[in-house]
């Protein structure tokens, strides 16, 4: 069912992220929330009283304080909500309450939603450095398969796919993904809020040591403290509040996707593969009406797998097309505008997800300062959260965003 430009973002919140370092203030999520949610609301031209009867969601953090941590949140904004929702997509979480908001909304039940994520990884009770309190990481397939052979974390599950994509497309170099992540922080340069703003060459790249091959340094997300939010409404009360409304034109969701056999899935294939083409379908649009491109990026492989399957170019291709194309934000194909998350920061593994969409959001509105695309019209964003097991991305979403309907 098609739900194309249904309802539209109105306002965008990002607060300024904290790595904290000495002399820096320790917020607690419920701060960081009420921060951003402040920020959007000021963007949307609203105040929190406009959301009593309608809808709020929330994007977990990696340790919430309670088990009804949404329910908690609206007593802390002082919120009398309709609807509840809370997302534990990871950083797909995002995108998926954004397409319930648009179903709620499309139903008539609500008018309009503020949706809010915030986490302070750096901040957390842990159980030992780097690894947070998450059911994820204390059972299941995670203890039985990964964490007794020294599986800690997302960098080396990741090194697992690249190594496995090398090998199935020897054409792929190193330099390739340095080429986007030389990129990503030049556009981080331009961004007041990203968490790393230095330019480095790609010999830089190069020489950054080596990880958990072969994962780089320079491959890896800045984990940070922060808080994001958007406010999405029907197209009727958009237009009533702004003339720069951006319209969800299309998306697609896949969660727990297998290419190919359940026994052997094809691990260098997302489910972008299969949400992207109804993102596409929904929206109407072909690949040359796509301005700019916002992956979730948290490292450039990632990246680099969602634009092959999205369709940009084939699978075992996209070094080559990185090599072929400019991905700042002047260049041909804008990649990560923002400096993603790759220099922008990534507030916990969950709420990262949100910055694909409020910077499709900054960038349509043409309010992107110095990084802005030019005439910016369709955005394609990502969601992507999760990894399973032997296999790359446990949900993937798809977004269609744009100044028309």
């Amino acid at each position: 069912m098609s739900m194309r430009s249904e309802v539209a973002l109105v306002g965008v919140g990002r607060t300024p992220y904290s790595r904290v370092k000495p002399g820096e203030p320790v917020l607690t999520v419920d701060e960081y929330i009420a921060w951003a949610a402040d920020l959007a609301l000021k963007h949307a031209g609203l105040s929190k009283n406009d959301f009593d009867g309608q809808g709020l969601g929330i994007a977990h953090a990696e340790a919430a304080h309670t088990v009804n941590w949404s329910a908690a949140t609206a007593e802390n904004l002082g919120i009398s909500p309709q609807v509840l929702l809370r997302a534990d997509q990871g950083g797909a979480s995002a995108s998926s309450m954004l397409i319930r908001a648009a179903a709620l909304i499309k139903a008539g039940i609500i008018d309009r939603m503020l949706v809010i994520g915030a986490d302070t990884p750096l901040s957390i009770p842990s159980a030992a450095p780097g690894l947070p309190l998450s059911p994820e990481r204390t059972r299941g397939v995670y203890w039985d398969f990964q964490g007794p052979f020294g599986v800690m974390g997302a960098t080396a599950q990741f090194a697992l796919m690249l190594t496995r994509y090398m090998h199935q497309y020897p054409s792929l170099r190193f330099e390739q993904l340095g080429k986007l992540a030389v990129s990503t922080r030049y556009n981080a340069s331009f961004h007041p809020g990203a968490i790393y703003r230095k330019p480095y060459t790609l010999d830089d790249y190069m020489a950054s040591r080596m990880l958990s091959y072969p994962i780089r340094l320079f491959d890896c997300v800045p984990i940070v403290n922060g808080g994001l939010a958007y406010v999405v409404t029907s197209v009727e009360t958009a237009r009533k509040l702004t003339d720069k409304p951006v319209f969800l034109r299309g998306f697609g969701e896949t969660n727990n996707y297998y290419h190919g056999s359940r026994s052997l899935p094809d691990v260098t294939t997302t489910g972008f593969a299969r949400s992207a083409p109804l993102a596409m379908a929904m929206a109407g649009v072909g690949h040359s009406d796509v301005d700019l491109f916002l992956p979730y990026d948290d490292y450039p492989f990632v990246a680099m797998m969602s634009l092959e399957d999205w369709g940009f170019c084939k699978k075992g291709e996209g070094g080559r097309f990185i090599d072929e194309h400019d991905t700042r934000f002047h260049g041909d194909f804008p990649v990560s505008t923002d400096g993603g998350q790759l220099s922008g920061g990534q507030p916990g593994g969950a709420i990262g997800g949100f910055s694909p969409v409020v910077e499709s959001v900054i960038q349509l509105r043409g309010e992107a300062g110095e990084r802005q695309v030019k005439d910016a019209r369709i955005a394609a964003a990502c969601g992507f959260g999760g990894i399973p097991y032997g296999r790359p991305g446990r949900s993937c979403i798809s977004l269609i965003l744009g100044t028309e309907p």
